[in-house]
């Protein structure tokens, strides 16, 4: 029984690299499927989208063929769009080595298709089809083809469109080959996304992501090993979280205690107990440093005071005379780290308490960064035995496992997950939430989430919701994780007081009560 539950694996969410694109056309192809019907398909499915937005087509437009299949595909795009009327043009940069695409070019030209000798004039309006190389690429092209798109990008004078990949992009680290690639306006990514095209350094470069389906059989994407998925808000539909039975009381919606907060970072422990006020969590405790302690209840009187925090000269937290009194056992969601700054001796000496807390940990900011100095360093993730989730941005999983590598961050988080057996957010442009197993790529998300003090609410947000769900389903997996994550970001693009942490807690608050997100349109 397969264990993935959200989003719905098709190819609309599903995102491989190009060895993996390659493999499922080869299954298809093995089946009967001829290459020359998924050519005709790719070609005739991004004809009907661009025939769906006339406006680019209005000037006329001129597709840049290149020598093997995405050439191919080029081609009978150019040769529906001629037969429906439009001013096409076509123009083959370097020699065409595909037979079929060969074919495809031979038929343009005899139908009336006008095929240039010399590079097409950037100043013009017409639309530009980047039909060059695709998923296939694997190094440098000529760095004058690049500059001739680009000169007709930045003229702004006709869009550009990219068939799967823009020309000069690695398909699999998203990265320019050399030191640039074509800028489009669109890519059309045909058949399942390329991971190249969902990492933050693609941004640049592929414009507006759209997908275009060719078909590929449901039975071969749900055998893809190490699924990752393409989520964006339109896959808040489909969210089923756990609903809470009328009769509940307080002590059975989820208990959670957060820790954050400094003498030099009060504001952190606030936004982070907003975020889990916002998830409607029935019971919050807090351990705060004294200085928001003593004025907490003016702001939050629902939070429970469990202790609060000395800090040491440099106005950092101390958890060690707090934990010490605690009974961790009575929480179903322990979050740690907004705000509590750095303090080596005392991690060293809290760390046990937090080793052995037997339901879900989410380490944080400061917390993520008292582990990566620390002497077990990330190994703390192997003591212990429990679920485990972590939040870090880029710097901070750098500290934490400077011997992790890959050559996106999506398999940065994959690695991390598996070699330590934890689920990890990398928060990013378009961030990331993964196990040992899959992984969710938020896109599309609203860049207003990347402003200081989100992610405190985020952590309380994700401390409390989790928290109500694990009184339900007492194994939650690392799904529940990437919808608290895209329901975090939501918020943040809903917002219409403002854009700052404590306007989109207030944001988050209206979105959980609406029935946890069922009537989200």
């Amino acid at each position: 029984m397969n264990e993935i539950r959200w989003p719905t694996i098709d190819s609309k969410h599903l995102i491989v690299d190009s060895k993996q694109m390659l493999i499922l056309e080869k299954e298809m192809f093995s089946k009967g499927m001829p290459q020359e019907a998924l050519m005709e398909k790719a070609g005739i499915n991004i004809s009907k989208w661009l025939l769906k937005r006339k406006s680019l087509l209005k000037h006329g437009i001129t597709v840049l063929i290149g020598p093997g299949h995405n050439g191919g595909d080029g081609a009978v795009i150019a040769r529906e769009l001629f037969l429906k009327g439009y001013l096409v043009k076509v123009w083959c940069p370097f020699p065409i080595k595909k037979t079929l695409t060969i074919d495809h070019i031979n038929y343009l030209t005899s139908i009336g298709v006008s095929k240039l000798v010399a590079p097409p004039d950037t100043g013009g309006k017409e639309l530009w089809i980047d039909a060059v190389f695709g998923n296939n690429q694997t190094k440098n092209v000529d760095n004058g083809l690049i500059k001739l798109f680009n000169k007709k990008f930045h003229n702004k004078y006709g869009k550009v469109v990219s068939i799967d990949v823009p020309t000069g992009l690695c398909p699999n680290k998203g990265e320019p080959f050399l030191n640039n690639a074509v800028k489009a306006d669109y890519t059309l990514a045909i058949g399942l996304n390329k991971i190249g095209l969902t990492q933050d350094s693609a941004l640049p470069f592929i414009g507006e992501l759209n997908h275009i389906d060719i078909g590929v059989p449901i039975n071969n994407l749900i055998n893809v090993e190490k699924k990752i998925f393409k989520v964006t808000y339109e896959d808040l539909k489909n969210i089923d979280l756990p609903s809470l039975p009328k009769n509940t009381n307080k002590y059975k919606r989820g208990r959670t205690l957060i820790i954050a907060g400094s003498e030099k970072y009060p504001g952190a422990a606030y936004l982070a107990l907003k975020g889990a006020i916002s998830s409607g969590v029935g019971f919050i405790s807090a351990v705060l440093p004294q200085l928001v302690a003593e004025s907490i209840w003016k702001v939050a009187p629902e939070i429970v005071l469990k202790g609060t925090m000395h800090s040491n000269q440099s106005g950092n937290s101390s958890l060690f005379s707090a934990l010490k009194d605690i009974d961790l056992s009575a929480y179903d969601s322990l979050v740690v780290g907004p705000g509590i700054g750095i303090d080596n001796d005392d991690w060293q000496k809290s760390k046990d308490f937090i080793i052995n807390f037997e339901g879900l940990l989410i380490l944080d900011a400061d917390a993520l960064n008292r582990i990566a100095e620390s002497e077990l360093g990330p190994k703390f993730f192997l003591e212990r035995k429990f679920k485990t989730w972590i939040t870090p941005h880029y710097k901070e999983f750098s500290r934490l496992f400077p011997n992790i590598k890959s050559e996106t961050n999506v398999g940065l988080a994959l690695n991390a997950a598996k070699e330590f057996n934890i689920s990890v957010l990398l928060k990013g442009s378009n961030s990331i939430v993964a196990d040992n197993k899959n992984a969710w790529q938020l896109f599309g998300t609203d860049s207003q989430t990347a402003r200081a003090g989100l992610g405190d609410l985020l952590s309380g947000f994700v401390a409390g919701s989790s928290a109500i769900d694990l009184t339900f389903c007492r194994n939650i997996k690392t799904d529940f994780f990437a919808k608290y994550v895209l329901l975090h970001s939501f918020a943040a693009s809903k917002c219409k007081t403002g854009s700052n942490a404590s306007a989109i807690g207030d944001e988050l608050s209206k979105l959980i009560r609406n029935k946890k997100t069922r009537q989200i349109s």
